[in-house]
């Protein structure tokens, strides 16, 4: 695999997915958006450049801090905006809201509100690929807290066993909530442990979207050339709280100069600095219409008719 990183379509889905955050806050307070949200503000280097490198067969799981992954997949914004309001032209027919999106045209599977739910699906959807001896690559996206889990050890076992075509992305933020990764494990060896299972790991330590890209696309030939499992371990922080709109600064649960470090060195105004003004303006422009025609198309839908409360809803 030897294609090259675009900076352009970096920025452009970088700033879309920023954007599209910016104005979930922007409207969450007037109870249009009719789910709880958890924001990718400060993340959104790893989806851009995870996504860059696949192509449209890889088939994603993602979890409740989907928005990212959903956006840099290039799924659908319309409907991710009218599930979002609850709205029936919504991803789930507005059942789901933001933790629950989908878009199977792009392969993006639903996502759930559960940690490490979609760990053990996304390695049976691996399976199934070689048992029925198809192509293709599953993405399995979570955070560190998922690592926490039993069934995330257990499924890295399972896919380094049956020699699945598998990339774990871990995104680690280094809280769990609100609690900091330092008292929640020990040494926090993620990626070492990670290796002892026979899954080749890497850290990538950000917040260069290029790294990012670099790494997944050295991951997906590993996987062409081994039919062995891997795992980007992507450090990065979250800006805002773990859910919700705010920033969560007056609760003084983490080092906020962290925070500040990580606004300073965004990648988003790196990307932006090495293209040309008129490009910049154009993309910019370009989001900015994305976004709107998007909300508008929330506004315009109706919601699910009652008679349809209990329709495709599972327990």
């Amino acid at each position: 695999m030897n294609k090259e990183f675009n900076i352009e379509k970096a920025y452009y889905l970088f700033l879309l997915i920023r954007k599209s955050e910016e104005k979930i806050i922007e409207l969450y307070d007037s109870d249009k958006i009719k789910s709880p949200v958890h924001l990718s503000i400060g993340q959104e280097a790893i989806s851009v450049g995870t996504n860059l490198a696949f192509s449209q067969n890889e088939v994603i799981f993602s979890n409740y801090r989907g928005h990212a992954h959903y956006i840099a997949r290039e799924a659908n914004l319309d409907k991710m905006w009218a599930e979002l309001y609850g709205k029936s032209r919504g991803t789930a027919r507005g059942k789901g809201g933001s933790m629950h999106l989908n878009d199977w045209k792009k392969k993006f599977m639903p996502t759930s509100a559960i940690v490490a739910s979609a760990i053990p699906q996304a390695v049976g959807f691996a399976y199934a690929l070689k048992y029925k001896k198809e192509k293709g690559v599953v993405i399995c996206y979570h955070g560190d807290g998922a690592t926490e889990e039993g069934v995330y050890w257990e499924s890295l076992n399972f896919a380094s066993l049956h020699e699945l075509p598998i990339i774990f992305i871990c995104e680690n933020n280094k809280y769990a909530i609100y609690t900091h990764q330092d008292k929640r494990s020990i040494k926090n060896l993620i990626s070492e442990r990670a290796a002892a299972f026979g899954v080749n790991a890497r850290k990538v330590l950000g917040p260069s979207t290029e790294d990012f890209y670099n790494a997944t696309v050295d991951c997906l030939n590993d996987i062409e050339n081994s039919n062995m499992p891997q795992l980007l371990e992507c450090m990065t922080q979250r800006w805002k709280d773990h859910v919700g709109v705010g920033d969560a600064r007056d609760l003084n649960y983490r080092d906020e100069s962290e925070i500040d470090l990580a606004i300073k060195n965004d990648d988003l105004l790196n990307l932006e600095k090495k293209l040309p003004d008129d490009i910049v303006h154009t993309i910019r422009k370009k989001v900015e219409i994305e976004i709107n025609n998007a909300v508008k198309f929330a506004e315009d839908s109706q919601f699910p008719a009652e008679k349809e409360i209990y329709d495709n809803v599972y327990g």
